[in-house]
């Protein structure tokens, strides 16, 4: 089946009604299951006063999103533009000296912020980092690299490392674990890109330039060396000022859009009382389910959109936002922060796997990254679950793929189906998939317990009819999803013109 294949528009259109219709049905039920419960004892910690005018509370569950935009905003807004006017003024005085300008910046406001002893030990992981890449063997840079991160990660070394850090504010061990586990990440990258070099190195001035860039370097994203090393130069200076200027304006929106959910929405807090889950519908828990990893997603592309917005006014093209949840039905597409997404395809997954089409080649690849991402994640019972769950998933869309593209299935859907009802068979297999990912990945983002239980409710005690009815409409979902990419594919690669039509519109 062709990516091409066009469905009738009367049954997009159902399709359409139908996601519609249940998307505002689970939602209201949400607002109300938010509205009656409010002043339940297990919502006092995380639902706060909001809108006092219009007598709402707001859900303070995620630290992240309330320390951006709430407790630490003035914070982090006065960094950020500080490194703006500094390095625009100074970037303009002289541009061919822009990169060591926001190197000496970020060093400045990572030593005033953490203190000298937290910027020597970042230095002095990277002297060794920068020590092993003169080496120029990849496993070797693989070996320091992750045992650096390890000591970040893993007891007692984290513990003795943090003492590092000087002065006690709510903000510091974010900071702390934030700027330590991108540095190493960065230092990989520049040691992996040094063994690729065929003549001479780089120089350390080069990786602490890298590195040392405030905009990066506590929150992410990951930018691999060779794409900053190439666009931090002058030559590469190009205006661009409107493009930055709507993407300002969208994550503005998003923000405000969020606020306004977080105060009729209590996605994050209901999940935390089993009691209250308990006495919900199935479309309710299959609605909070989702509406947590959307929320997820929206976080990350507001929170990388900030920091991406002020790294493209220093000319930098940085890592794009993750894939939108909603467009997802296959977990090779599955991430929410491309960065460290970007940098795992391109030194463990598809160095190792290649063109993934082997079975066993795939197999090594995927654990392999995910021993990586379960290191840089925090190894811990959950972040070890949610590894093994996404590894399978992954291996086994391959397997199926594999096994449909032999006789007997590949010459039944060749010989005997149509495109369209092709598209539609895969669509079901894709429906399954889409809840697969939002099972595997909500365990990770609220709690087993909550995993457990919406699994429960949707598998077990809800089939058939919760079942079939939450596989229908996500099914109506993939097919939107397909009809987008659709269209897409037409716009990317059109369709030639028949000869007739052609001699027809020469002919007018």
């Amino acid at each position: 089946m062709g990516i091409k294949t066009a469905l009738p528009k009367t049954e997009l259109y159902l399709y359409t009604a139908v996601l519609s219709l249940a998307l505002l049905w689970a939602g209201s039920w949400i607002i109300e299951t938010s509205s009656e419960n409010v002043n339940r004892k297990a919502f006092r910690e995380n639902v706060k006063p909001g809108w006092h005018y219009f007598g709402r509370k707001m859900d303070v569950s995620d630290f992240e999103w309330v320390m951006w935009f709430t407790t630490f905003r003035n914070h982090i807004l006065f960094a950020l533009s500080g490194h703006v006017i500094f390095a625009k003024i100074c970037s303009m005085l002289s541009p061919k000296n822009r990169s060591l300008i926001y190197m000496l910046y970020g060093s400045l406001a990572v030593l005033i912020t953490m203190g000298w002893t937290y910027l020597t030990l970042i230095l002095s992981h990277c002297v060794i980092l920068y020590s092993v890449a003169l080496v120029k063997r990849k496993w070797l840079c693989f070996v320091a690299g992750l045992t650096s991160l390890a000591t970040f990660k893993m007891e007692p070394f984290n513990t003795w490392q943090e003492g590092f850090a000087t002065g006690s504010f709510d903000l510091q061990d974010i900071l702390f674990y934030g700027g330590c586990g991108f540095s190493i990440m960065r230092c990989m990258s520049f040691a992996l890109e040094n063994c690729e070099k065929k003549d001479g190195n780089y120089s350390f001035l080069d990786l602490i330039k890298y590195n040392f860039y405030l905009p990066f370097f506590f929150f992410g994203p990951v930018m691999t060396f060779d794409r900053f090393h190439e666009q931090v130069s002058p030559s590469s200076l190009w205006n661009h000022m409107w493009n930055i200027t709507i993407h300002a304006l969208v994550h503005l929106g998003a923000i405000l859009v969020v606020d306004v959910f977080f105060h009729f929405l209590y996605i994050l807090t209901i999940p935390n009382d089993l009691k209250l889950l308990k006495q919900l519908s199935d479309w309710s828990l299959a609605g909070l389910a989702y509406s947590n990893l959307v929320y997820d997603w929206v976080k990350s592309a507001v929170l990388f959109g900030v920091i991406n917005t002020v790294s493209r006014l220093d000319h930098l093209d940085p890592p794009q936002p993750p894939k939108c949840i909603t467009m997802l039905y296959v977990f090779a597409e599955t991430h929410f922060d491309r960065g460290i997404n970007d940098w795992l395809c391109k030194y463990v997954y598809d160095y190792i796997g290649e063109n993934h089409d082997a079975i066993f080649k795939e197999l090594l690849a995927t654990i392999c990254t995910f021993a990586v991402t379960t290191l840089w994640l925090g190894p811990c019972e959950l972040v070890y679950i949610w590894s093994f769950f996404n590894c399978f998933g992954l291996n086994f869309e391959l397997w199926v793929a594999k096994l449909f593209s032999l006789p007997p299935f590949s010459t039944i859907e060749r010989n005997l189906m149509s495109e369209a009802m092709s598209r539609r068979i895969r669509g079901l297999f894709n429906a399954v998939n889409f809840w697969q990912i939002v099972l595997y990945n909500v365990l990770a983002l609220n709690s087993l317990d909550f995993a457990q239980l919406v699994t429960k409710r949707l598998l077990l005690k809800g089939f058939p009819l919760s079942t079939l009815s939450v596989l229908f409409v996500t099914y109506c979902g993939v097919q939107l999803i397909k009809e987008r990419e659709r269209k897409q594919a037409l716009l990317d690669d059109p369709e030639p013109v028949p000869p007739i039509e052609a001699s027809k519109q020469k002919a007018e």
